[in-house]
């Protein structure tokens, strides 16, 4: 047969028939899944049946960089020793009769090992390999990620002013004996205030949830502040609903009263709206206050300020983080002109629930 025949022939047998191939990736996918949040043992052995399936293997084992190999099919006595040895070796695969033991790659450096017995091509358990280390690798980037958002939320929860809670609390006490109907009423704004800062349930909330925190705030801001604060809040019925990150909002509104009605000796007002505009909601936070250089703002949301300017810097992250890279914040602001911040989410996101 002509060189060139063959290498013909051989291109066509390799392709797979489009139904076996979307077999294989729907298998892929599976194994991915299996492996979010590494080679837990029992999820290792879902993940280890699946890849002992797709390799038509006698038996396939999973394990990481310690600890048990997880088995599907009958256990091979050779796979201990190929397994330390890979373990020691960090990127050389071993191999005894018809068993394989390689280094699953996670990001150049081993992550785990992969054995596989039986009549399996070396080519095709490598491909194994780096496929599985590719979705672990994903796995520790998600995990990454999740705990970047839940450390950012923990600074946020963590920047309650020291300065506010202390004149919230005076305020409150000088109207125990004047007006105590009053000052009731300031305590349990102020328990809502602490109560959402501190809330230890799901990621999310309403914007209802959310409102009912600010509101609380801004209570205890014109109890502190008296006629320098004027507040307007105007918030469509169809949008409450609406589920978002915990302290989007409020950090926002705090930046509003703190470096916007505070700096002005007279003081000055803070709106608050939020309406649908299609499918996503759109609010706005906005003062009359000073404003800003737009480039202190520009510095501000890619975390190159301080105080205020990570709290902004926080909230757009994590918006960003889990609706994509077209939502977040948006700044409008000059020198005397005051600041409006520009908040847009889907109204429906998949994934984001308020517990």
């Amino acid at each position: 047969m002509p060189a060139a025949r063959r290498r013909r022939w051989w291109r066509r047998s390799r392709r797979l028939p489009s139904s076996d191939a979307t077999a294989v990736l729907a298998v892929g996918a599976a194994i991915a899944e299996d492996l979010r949040g590494g080679l837990v043992h029992d999820r290792a052995g879902r993940a280890a049946r699946r890849l002992r399936s797709l390799l038509d293997a006698e038996a396939v084992g999973l394990a990481g960089m310690s600890g048990p190999l997880a088995w599907a099919g009958r256990p091979d006595e050779a796979a201990t020793g190929l397994v330390d040895q890979v373990r020691r070796d960090g990127h050389r695969a071993g191999r005894a009769g018809r068993t394989l033991a390689l280094p699953l790659p996670v990001r150049g450096e081993p992550g785990g090992v992969l054995v596989v017995v039986g009549a399996v091509p070396a080519a095709a358990a490598r491909q194994a390999a780096a496929w599985t280390g590719e979705a672990l690798a994903r796995s520790r980037l998600e995990s990454s990620a999740e705990a970047a958002e839940r450390a950012e939320l923990r600074a946020l929860r963590a920047e309650i002013s020291p300065h506010f809670v202390y004149n919230a609390l005076t305020t409150i006490a000088a109207f125990v004996r004047s007006d105590p109907d009053r000052a009731r009423e300031l305590i349990r704004d102020f328990a809502e205030y602490i109560r959402h800062n501190l809330a230890r349930r799901g990621e999310y909330t309403t914007l209802a949830g959310e409102f009912r925190a600010i509101e609380a705030y801004l209570e205890l801001a014109r109890a502190v502040l008296g006629e320098r604060l004027r507040v307007q809040v105007r918030i469509a019925p169809e949008v409450l609903p609406v589920a978002l990150p915990f302290l989007t909002l409020q950090p926002l509104v705090e930046n509003a009263v703190q470096h916007g009605v505070e700096r002005i000796e007279g003081g000055g007002s803070v709106q608050v709206s939020g309406e649908a505009q299609g499918t996503d909601c759109v609010i706005a936070v906005e003062d009359d206050g000073p404003g800003m250089d737009p480039e202190h703002a520009r510095a501000a949301l890619a975390g190159e300020g301080q105080g205020s300017g990570l709290a902004l810097a926080n909230v757009d992250r994590r918006l960003r983080a889990v609706y994509g890279p077209q939502y977040g914040l948006v700044i409008e602001t000059a020198e005397g002109a005051g600041t409006r911040i520009v908040v847009r989410v889907p109204r429906f996101a998949p994934g984001v629930v308020a517990l």
